[in-house]
């Protein structure tokens, strides 16, 4: 087949964590769905020995991403991208669940954008 496909009720998890990566067999960047309850977080991090760039795209909620200790609300469909050397974490402000796609990959990836896009 030339595709892979999986709904996210079938991705493999851990805790929380919709494991997308790993369900597609993804080689070349990491992609993970977190769901957030009210009141949590995802652990507070960086990634500079990954050198990995970070898109935090909000699917469902109203979160806040946490920067180097600065909080920023956001709503669902914002994307937020952030360099490797600053801390980061994403927030639950809300009363409800939020759910957040985490696609991240080392900036030296060898990506080549097109002309286009």
């Amino acid at each position: 087949m030339a595709f892979d496909e999986i709904h996210r009720d079938d991705f493999e998890m851990n805790g929380n964590w919709g494991l997308a990566r790993k369900s597609l067999g993804l080689k070349s960047f990491g992609m993970n769905v977190v769901s957030i309850d009210a009141g949590d977080r995802i652990p507070e991090h960086d990634e500079i020995d990954r050198d990995q760039e970070e898109v935090f795209v909000i699917l469902s909620g109203s979160p806040a991403i946490v920067i180097d200790g600065d909080e920023y609300p956001v709503e669902t469909g914002t994307y937020i991208r952030v360099d490797p050397e600053h801390k980061r974490t994403i927030e639950n402000i809300g009363e409800t669940p939020c759910d957040v796609l985490i696609i991240s990959a080392p900036r030296t990836s060898g990506y080549e954008p097109m002309d286009w896009a």
